[in-house]
């Protein structure tokens, strides 16, 4: 996951919303237990996700407030919560793909990118968003018309410490595809570095930002793609397949989905394309308090439809049926299911592909 608001905005909104929650704290003296939660770097959408929630929070008078803490991203998150010391207090920002992808750290294909294996089975609170980067790819040269047209290319794909940009894209290139390091010229860059390189004629295929909800009520991209219709080149948006993604899920365990994406939902789409998806929640230990989880979906579910229509962060993508997509009875918090229970929501998971721990070793 990366950059979903422009820098400018996003720090504005940053500090519009630290500056507002001191004043609300003085407000309510009883909001007294901070709850860490694990984000990503400034720009990611959740610390500001995060930060505006807890506004909310504090001024309707809750007991607890989500405190947010940038970080390197969902791939060091997943790796800070195997210290005992964030169990039983800490949230985080993670994806299914990377608890999946944890439990097979330090396999052969997996070590780049989580070095040693974290084999817990973290529980959901609540769905963000799907997230699409990595699971399909762009270009400016007409003659690419498919993934199989990148071997010999010159390929720009995110850093191995990147889950969507970098682990995942590189796990279907090479395993869906065979496009490997051995047979195509492939670069790991960062995502504002990679649309740079396409523009400038440096690099022949790169990856671009797309986000949903578990609705596909809301298609939505980042100022890079942006960045990249302005060059006065036609977009050309190579999809993936269905057979790709049941590659990876079998391979390693994993809950990819599949979409199509409208026409006419990004720059120069003139027709629907397939790409894959994964899930975007917030997460803790199974040690974590029953009490915090439960007010923290309540409070998520309270606060959203107004901070929906804010169109903040993550925010934009809310829906009751995002929050409870993907989680089941096995891998849901019990504090969390309780509220979502109460909500009435509950059974709506059912209608989506429930998010499963590995089997493999």
């Amino acid at each position: 996951m990366n950059t979903l608001i422009s820098r400018p905005f996003r720090l504005l909104l940053a500090a519009l919303a630290v500056a507002a929650l001191p004043l609300a704290l003085v407000a309510n003296a009883h909001a007294q237990k901070m709850v860490p939660v694990l984000t990503c770097p400034l720009g990611c959408g959740l610390p500001e996700t995060y930060t505006v929630l807890a506004a909310q929070m504090a001024r309707g008078g809750s007991e607890i407030l989500p405190v947010a803490q940038e970080t390197p991203g969902f791939m060091y998150n997943v790796r800070a919560m195997a210290d005992k010391k964030t169990w039983k207090n800490t949230i985080f920002g993670t994806e299914d793909t990377v608890i999946q992808a944890a439990f097979q750290g330090g396999t052969p294909a997996m070590k780049r990118y989580v070095p040693e294996p974290i084999r817990i089975k973290f529980k959901l609170l609540y769905g963000e968003g799907l997230v699409a980067q990595g699971k399909f790819f762009v270009t400016l040269d007409p003659n690419i018309k498919s993934v199989a047209d990148f071997k010999g290319k010159r390929v720009s794909i995110g850093l191995p410490t990147q889950s969507d940009w970098g682990m995942v894209a590189d796990l279907l290139l090479e395993h869906s595809y065979g496009i490997t390091k051995e047979n195509t010229d492939i670069r790991y860059v960062t995502p504002p570095v990679m649309i740079q390189q396409l523009i400038d004629g440096n690099t022949d295929v790169a990856l671009t930002a797309l986000i949903t909800n578990a609705d596909s009520d809301i298609w939505w991209t980042n100022s890079l793609t942006s960045k990249l219709a302005a060059s006065g080149k036609t977009i050309q948006y190579i999809p993936v397949t269905k057979e790709a993604i049941d590659i990876l899920n079998k391979k390693f365990d994993m809950t990819l989905i599949t979409l199509i994406v409208p026409a006419g939902s990004l720059p120069d789409q003139k027709k629907d394309f397939m790409v894959g998806g994964n899930r975007i929640y917030a997460a803790v230990h199974p040690e974590f308090s029953d009490d915090v989880a439960y007010e923290m979906v309540k409070s998520v579910a309270k606060y959203g439809p107004k901070l929906r229509e804010s169109g903040q962060g993550i925010w934009r993508f809310w829906s009751p049926s995002n929050m409870v997509a993907g989680l089941s009875e096995d891998n849901a918090h019990p504090g969390a299911i309780k509220a979502f229970k109460e909500l009435g929501w509950w059974e709506k998971r059912l209608k989506y592909v429930p998010v499963t721990y590995p089997d493999k070793k």
